[in-house]
């Protein structure tokens, strides 16, 4: 994307001489500038600007260590030709520069990548989602984001409430989800789950309730004071508010507690509190089969999801499946180069492998609960009983096998930098891609061992082999 922004821009500001202004980003790097520009351009340095005294030659030096040159450099021109030049960039450097013309306050240019972002890059916004989500709501400037972001929340609610820090979640993003009439989840547990934030937000209240006191439930009451309202107390049930709400009714106004008391005794009677309406429950519907993977089915789905749920002793139907599965990365897609593996895959908990080995029918796999990690320069193993290999039933293979972590010491096997060009995922010994030559397709060094780390082999044959195309899924949902 080259686009031109201020039409009426008849001159090219960045030849001009005499700089008065020198900005120092990161890596030291320096760029001159004009303080009557900045000015003009970007509210943020028109407020930097009247602060710095100047030196004997009349100079303003600005010190920005945490923006990259390549970033700065880029807005900076925007700033002096209004010209953007994104074409071959990566996304997470346009998501950066948006970030960066926000903080320098540069409206038009924010609101510019914000749509080109929504608009051509959803996928990408999809796949570094919790990236995503907390950094819009460091202020009140991505409202199309914010919507997009809670689209996909209110549906997948998991994604948020879930997720390990759901405690350090700004209020802001906490309230416009809790606004949702879409917001698909029970009353009960939105409940606790803002009693849990609540809670977190002071971590000197008592761990046990019954030792709260009266000035206690205050402080939790005014750090939830813009969740309560939002909250649809009458739509839960009487068992549940009596179990969960009561012992937090002093944060409750008395009014509704009153009012809620009357509600579950005579139902009939008129109350005074406002009634919010109850939330809409979304008929979920099967996604397009064509466009979910090159390699499996939904009926794979659906077994796979009742291995994940350890308690299943049946396979879920393809109506009643509890997860979504989020591409991350398809090979005949992204590359088969193993780096590009631990470049997309990075910081990804509870993902699926999916390997189609060549010249067979074989549909081989594994799921891994723990997130990969390409930052380490030294090889280490990942700890966990929850993972698992499998081999899906397909064409000629009959019937699928399913082979759980026996050593959970060795689960999964994270290689270091140096490593990370041949080597892609491992599941313990028992299952991995390997390529000396970079690519997965053209050599056969991927494999099946029996180490013992797993409890069964998922192979008939230990031949090394070539693969066809893989895939790589983010399992969204409540897992173990």
């Amino acid at each position: 994307m080259t686009s031109k922004f201020f039409d009426k821009l008849s001159r090219n500001f960045i030849k001009l001489n005499d700089h008065n202004v020198i900005i120092i980003v990161k890596n030291e790097k320096s760029f001159t500038a004009h303080t009557n520009v900045l000015k003009r351009r970007s509210p943020y340095f028109c407020k930097e600007l009247k602060k710095i005294v100047p030196n004997e030659k009349n100079i303003k030096t600005i010190t920005m260590p945490n923006i990259s040159d390549e970033i700065f450099d880029i807005i900076l021109k925007y700033i002096y030709d209004g010209i953007v030049d994104l074409e071959k960039v990566k996304t997470k450097f346009i998501f950066d520069l948006m970030m960066t013309a926000n903080e320098f306050e540069i409206e038009e240019l924010t609101k510019k990548i914000e749509n080109l972002l929504i608009e051509t890059k959803s996928s990408w916004l999809k796949s570094h989602f919790s990236l995503v989500y907390r950094s819009i709501f460091s202020g009140n400037n991505f409202k199309d984001l914010e919507k997009f972001c809670n689209d996909i929340i209110a549906k997948y609610p998991s994604l948020i409430f879930d997720a390990e820090d759901f405690i350090s979640l700004q209020e802001s993003a906490l309230v416009s989800l809790l606004k949702r009439d879409d917001l698909q989840l029970e009353e009960v547990m939105i409940w606790e789950h803002i009693i849990t934030w609540g809670i977190s937000q002071n971590p000197t209240l008592p761990e046990d309730l019954e030792e709260w006191t009266n000035e206690n439930f205050t402080t939790l009451k005014t750090t939830l004071q813009k969740c309560l309202p939002l909250i649809r107390y009458f739509h839960i049930p009487g068992t549940d508010v009596s179990k969960k709400i009561k012992p937090y009714k002093i944060i409750l106004d008395e009014q509704l507690w009153e009012d809620l008391t009357q509600y579950f005794t005579a139902p009939d009677q008129p109350v005074k509190s406002i009634i919010l309406p109850p939330r809409r429950i979304l008929v979920q519907k099967l996604p397009i089969r064509t466009t979910f993977s090159t390699i499996i089915t939904h009926e794979h789905l659906a077994e796979i999801s009742s291995w994940i749920s350890l308690e299943r002793s049946t396979f879920y139907s393809l109506t009643n499946i509890p997860y979504e599965f989020q591409l991350l990365l398809r090979g005949s897609r992204n590359g088969f180069n193993p780096q590009t593996f631990w470049d997309t895959c990075h910081g990804y908990y509870n993902t699926v492998v999916i390997i189609k080995v060549k010249g067979t029918e074989e549909i081989l796999g594994g799921y891994n609960p723990l997130a990969w990690d390409n930052t380490n320069d030294t090889n280490f193993w990942g700890d966990t009983w929850f993972g698992f290999i499998f081999s899906l039933k397909n064409g000629n293979i009959q019937n699928s096998i399913l082979s759980r972590v026996k050593k959970p010491k060795n689960a999964f096997w994270n290689v270091g930098k140096k490593y990370q060009k041949t080597h892609g995922p491992y599941f313990g010994n028992d299952l991995y891609m390997y390529s000396p030559i970079s690519n997965f397709t053209l050599d056969n060094y991927c494999g099946c061992n029996i180490s013992g780390n797993y409890d069964k082999p998922i192979r008939t044959t230990f031949d090394n082999f070539s693969i066809v195309d893989y895939e790589v899924f983010r399992v969204i949902g409540k897992t173990r």
